[in-house]
């Protein structure tokens, strides 16, 4: 993603992987039968290869920079999790963006985890003489308290809904050990340019991230939606939503609130140039790249 600026903040991200992952059909049960496949010609060329019909999919970090922090949003995967196929693609990419960014792990100020799905808190910690410490030693990691709660809870139960309970006990548990967490409310707000926007279902409380600088805005949506087919088609959820109906609302919230206005939308997911612009037609809502 080229290097976007809004106001006194400027973004960039970090790729971990991208290129065709998904096939669509499978992705969104709740779509009609052959329904994706014949929307998918209408999407953005860059978003779907049409040989397998699979969607292209990104995993990235946001990196944002403000005139006093350095802030992580969403951490992807991760290195030495143990994950199986499809997870266990190469991790050294991940570390390469952030040095092409010009920043060690010391740079970090803050960490923003949009939901702690496995692949949005991976890198949040590090393996270390055996034991999983917070791959940001200078950093302070912002969760929201009830997505945090609803995670803790599982791990405890030994339950796996969306992942399996060792991802919360290896991302998230040392970083609370550590005293490095701040668990938040939906108002909560860092330095009067970045807020937190409630958008539950995709997980329990998921959020995204709100930025706002001299009077200019872009909205990290995390897995507010995954693929462009999204946009044109917001019921459309995936099999990996906690609640398919509260994603939907979620999702029609945000496309409500930011189509037809300079707004710029960063889907973690969506591949470059990433950033874009959300529109009303007759027939729904579109998106176009930056």
């Amino acid at each position: 993603m080229k290097r976007l600026q809004v106001g006194d903040v400027s973004i960039t991200s970090i790729i971990e992987r991208d290129g065709p992952w998904r096939v669509a059909e499978t992705m969104f049960p709740g779509a009609p039968p052959g329904a994706a496949h014949a929307l998918l010609p209408q999407m953005d060329p860059r978003t779907w290869e049409p040989g397998t019909n699979k969607m292209v999919i990104t995993y990235q970090s946001f990196v944002l920079r403000t005139p006093h922090h350095v802030i992580l949003v969403d951490t992807c995967t991760g290195e030495d999790k143990g994950y199986p196929a499809p997870m266990d693609f190469p991790k050294q990419p991940w570390l390469d963006g952030l040095a092409a960014e010009g920043l060690t792990v010391e740079d970090v100020d803050y960490v923003f985890c949009t939901h702690l799905h496995i692949d949005h808190c991976g890198w949040n910690t590090t393996l270390k003489d055996g034991r999983w410490v917070p791959t940001f030693p200078n950093a302070k990691y912002i969760f929201h308290k009830r997505e945090y709660a609803f995670w803790e809870a599982a791990a405890k139960a030994g339950e796996g809904t969306t992942h399996k309970p060792e991802v919360f006990r290896m991302n998230c548990e040392p970083v609370v050990a550590a005293g490095q967490a701040i668990l938040v409310d939906d108002d909560f707000s860092l330095d009067d340019t970045i807020t937190l926007i409630p958008t539950p279902g995709h997980s329990a409380c998921h959020c995204c991230v709100n930025i706002f600088s001299k009077g200019e805005r872009a909205i990290i949506t995390g897995d507010l939606m995954h693929h462009q087919l999204q946009v044109n088609e917001p019921s459309w959820s995936t099999i990996f939503c906690h609640d398919p109906l509260a994603a939907t609302q979620s999702r029609l919230k945000i496309f409500e609130d930011a189509a037809d206005t300079p707004a710029t939308i960063l889907p973690i997911h969506f591949p470059d140039p990433t950033a874009g612009k959300l529109k009303h037609t007759r027939d729904g809502f579109r998106w176009s790249f930056v």
